[in-house]
């Protein structure tokens, strides 16, 4: 079982910038595909985005594609979730996961999560 801490979150004016960092420990990282998921007050949880464990593909959910990157450093068993032009409808939790099976965009296709990050972004 793999133990996952997002860090980074904060307070930002719209149009500015954050990374998120997810940190693994526990298990071996690089066989996990990882995605982050988002949850705004009073509503679900949604897929912002993910990345295989062998090549690096990348999912983005359309709200985000162009606008946010993920991606992984294995070595330091860390995934990142660059985060540009935010906007105010950005405000949420993110979470960190991680999957033995494949980079889903349920959150029922990862079973490990972190405790999540809260991210504010002004107008």
């Amino acid at each position: 079982q793999v133990q996952l801490v997002e860090s980074g979150g904060g307070l930002v004016q719209a149009g500015g910038s954050l990374r998120l960092s997810c940190a693994a420990s526990g298990s071996t990282f690089r066989s996990y595909a990882m995605g982050w998921f988002r949850q705004a007050r009073g509503k679900e949880r949604e897929f912002v985005a993910a990345i295989t464990w062998i090549g690096g593909a990348t999912t983005y959910a359309d709200s985000v594609e162009s606008r946010f990157t993920i991606s992984r450093d294995n070595a330091k068993n860390t995934v990142y979730l660059q985060m540009n032009s935010l906007k105010p409808e950005d405000t949420a939790v993110y979470y960190c996961a991680a999957s033995t099976l494949r980079a889903g965009v349920d959150p029922t296709d990862f079973p490990s999560w972190g405790q999540g990050t809260q991210v504010t972004v002004s107008s």
